[in-house]
């Protein structure tokens, strides 16, 4: 730890928490190749809000595709899809006052093999899907809107009628999901009113999204498990300049679940994240390691504010999954929060199938300093004794003022603290 710690007073930023350097691919700008535009409605799709245009969007993004590759282009309006799927060589751009506007009826998206909660699995297409599109793009300064409150709506009478009923129980899709794809670039648009999940990205390399805003409601209707990030076995990923607010986790680390979740291919770590210079307003936590989780390691998340968050930083520890979380390095963060640190037994769905011990978990290598914030409660940590151990952490330069100031360190192996005021 002495080394990783001299190492990042020498190199600052370039280097991640366990010493390694932050390649250069970080500090550059995306390099979006040049390519012909397809504005949808020159090619037969109709300015018409009230009209359900899915398959002609889609011969727009088809024939983008059998000519080598295109931009497809939604110009101002709004247009009404269900799920689109993008081919190799082509990209989506969405021109300032356009909207691309999700069905409110599941039918319109399609049952694909995809990936959800942890696990590959058949369940409904996003709104905007990209498998193995290098180089995959959504651009602009228009509006991918879920049109989600009939889903929301209904799940939650869903839930009145059986407390118990999951997530996938009540059919919806999500606004985004990317997977197999590497060069992926993300910046400037509004996604907002997710069904589900906003941006999903699976087994994806080298991702920026930049400078976009993400925003599902809390109230009147909540919208349930919109989370605005999802990343899912992923590495390299950079996420700067956005607006989160969402009524579940602004970003959360997935990767799989379950007693042998570590020992099946489909499921992998998160490496090499980087959030900053990032608003967060309500969410349930800035900042997740996921329910679905199994392996994040080389977190960044520095200078940003957050207003009105659950948390600041969730562990969610499962019994029933073996878990690492490793080397992170949470700074310059400013704000209120009502946790500013939470890690505590998850145990929703619990599972252990046909395993008979508790797997181990980890969490160690935190590190939270330059930190000024208000909160309900500053350690709101639960030992996990034969579930799992927390090991070397660092509080350095916090000025917390809390209701609860109360700290167990027994909880955790390896306690560092220097300037930490806490009133």
């Amino acid at each position: 730890m002495a080394a990783i710690l001299a190492a990042i007073a020498t190199y600052g930023q370039d280097i991640f928490p366990d010493g390694s350097p932050v390649s250069d691919w970080f500090c550059s700008s995306a390099s979006i190749p040049d390519a012909p535009s397809y504005v949808i409605t020159e090619h037969g799709v109709k300015n018409d809000s009230t009209l359900m245009q899915t398959e002609a969007i889609q011969r727009v993004i088809d024939l983008a595709h059998s000519n080598g590759g295109g931009r497809i282009v939604i110009p101002e309006g709004t247009f009404l899809s269900g799920s689109l799927f993008f081919r190799p060589g082509t990209s989506l751009e969405i021109r300032g006052g356009g909207t691309l506007k999700g069905s409110d009826d599941i039918s319109d998206f399609k049952v694909i093999d995809t990936r959800l909660e942890g696990r590959c699995i058949k369940y409904f297409a996003a709104l905007i899907n990209a498998e193995g599109v290098d180089g995959f793009s959504i651009t602009g300064r228009g509006t991918v809107n879920g049109n989600g409150e009939r889903y929301w709506k209904s799940f939650w009478l869903r839930r009145e009628v059986n407390p118990q009923c999951t997530n996938l129980e009540e059919l919806r899709p999500r606004l985004i999901y990317i997977t197999d794809s590497k060069d992926v670039h993300i910046e400037g648009v509004h996604l907002e009113n997710s069904p589900f999940w906003t941006t999903h990205l699976y087994k994806c390399e080298r991702v920026r999204i930049h400078n976009v805003s993400i925003f599902a409601p809390a109230e009147p209707v909540k919208a349930p498990s919109s989370d605005a990030i999802d990343i899912d076995v992923c590495k390299d990923v950079h996420i700067k300049g956005c607006h989160l607010s969402v009524n579940d986790d602004a970003i959360a680390l997935k990767g799989g679940k379950g007693p042998w979740a570590d020992k099946n291919p489909e499921n992998g770590p998160n490496m090499r994240i980087i959030i900053e210079d990032c608003t967060f307003g309500y969410c349930h936590s800035a900042l997740t390691c996921g329910s679905e989780s199994i392996h994040n390691r080389n977190v960044i998340f520095r200078n940003c504010r957050v207003d009105k968050a659950e948390r600041l930083l969730w562990l969610k520890m499962r019994p029933d999954t073996p878990q690492l979380y490793e080397h992170f390095l949470v700074e310059g963060i400013t704000g209120n929060a009502g946790s500013f640190i939470y890690i505590q037994p998850w145990t929703q769905f619990f599972d252990l199938q046909d395993r008979k011990d508790i797997p181990m978990s980890y969490a160690s290598g935190i590190r939270m300093k330059d930190i000024t914030m208000d909160c309900r409660i500053f350690f709101d940590v639960v030992e996990g004794p034969g579930q799992y151990l927390l090991s070397d952490f660092t509080f350095e330069n916090l000025d917390i003022k809390a209701d609860d100031t109360g700290c167990n360190r027994n909880a955790v192996n390896g306690f560092i603290w220097n300037n930490v005021n806490v009133r």
